[in-house]
């Protein structure tokens, strides 16, 4: 599986939709995200003269915004990095949701999430910054809740991404527990006695810059690093593809619970789903510009 880039223009929606969206193959788009006004303009100096105070929650701890960045700059070196460190864009930094237009960068659609069907609830439907530094690693090799296609922007630095094959899903030991977390905590240095599978993996590294998005297939295995001093905004796609696979995870986050409000909000689902179906069928426009 090669992971190709195009510059804008090289693929048309239709092209793109038809050769990867559907086939669940991963694609950089090296310069998409450069008509955003936050690119060029999201740097660690722009976000801790705006926005040092801002707060945010790492793994139980807070933190504000200058002191994330003293931490993955380097600038202090008293405790660990904490990864992921990311700020819900609508929530902890609204004045930030003009800098992102068009949001879907034009590839990116139709996309459920922005209807007004799916604004209920937490659908994983947010917009968000992640900040990382050397070395800052996503925790687990995983996959996208509720099978949500991801697109990575990366704004500031550069961070690697290993992608692993669909047709190698079988052999990622998926935690029981959590179906979307594979139970290789450490996949440079794997136990092949516990799992000796993934001895016939073909995983797959590359790099994304600053100006380069990222797509990443729903249902796809991956893991991230930061390289440098980084930062990226993502968000999720869900549409006809991968909705079945969405409703289906709806339902399994919840049956363990109340039985009466896991099928009620299954069934809102549903209903929903249905509804974006027939808007996208006579052709309704959503706005692209959550965040």
């Amino acid at each position: 599986m090669e992971i190709r880039r195009v510059a804008e223009g090289e693929l048309t929606h239709r092209e793109f939709y038809n050769e990867y969206w559907k086939k669940g193959i991963p694609l950089v788009f090296k310069d998409a995200s450069k008509k955003w006004k936050a690119s060029g303009t999201f740097t660690p100096e722009f976000f801790r003269s705006r926005f040092g105070d801002r707060k945010t929650v790492v793994n139980g701890v807070e933190y504000t915004m200058t002191e994330i960045l003293d931490l993955v700059e380097g600038k202090d070196t008293s405790r660990p990095v904490p990864y992921p460190c990311k700020y819900h864009i609508r929530g902890q930094l609204p004045e930030l949701a003009g800098h992102m237009n068009p949001l879907d960068l034009g590839y990116a659609r139709p996309n459920w999430l922005e209807s007004r069907w799916f604004q209920r609830g937490n659908w994983g439907n947010a917009t968000e910054l992640f900040i990382g530094g050397p070395g800052g690693q996503f925790p687990y090799i995983h996959i996208d809740y509720y099978h949500l296609s991801a697109w990575i922007n990366q704004l500031y630095g550069e961070k690697e991404f290993t992608v692993y094959p669909r047709e190698q899903a079988h052999m990622m030991y998926a935690d029981p527990n959590d179906p979307w977390k594979s139970l290789i905590n450490d996949p440079e240095n794997p136990d092949y006695d516990r799992f000796p599978l993934f001895k016939n993996v073909t995983p797959y590294k590359f790099v994304i810059k600053a100006g380069e998005s990222l797509y990443v297939p729903f249902g796809l295995w991956h893991t991230a690093r930061s390289l440098t001093t980084s930062m990226s905004v993502a968000y999720d796609l869900m549409n006809a593809e991968n909705f079945p696979d969405f409703l289906k995870d709806v339902w399994d986050f919840r049956k363990g619970g109340s039985k009466a409000k896991a099928v009620a909000i299954t069934g809102y689902a549903a209903v929903a789903g249905a509804l974006c179906k027939i808007e996208d069928l006579v052709g309704v426009q959503r706005s692209s510009d959550r965040a």
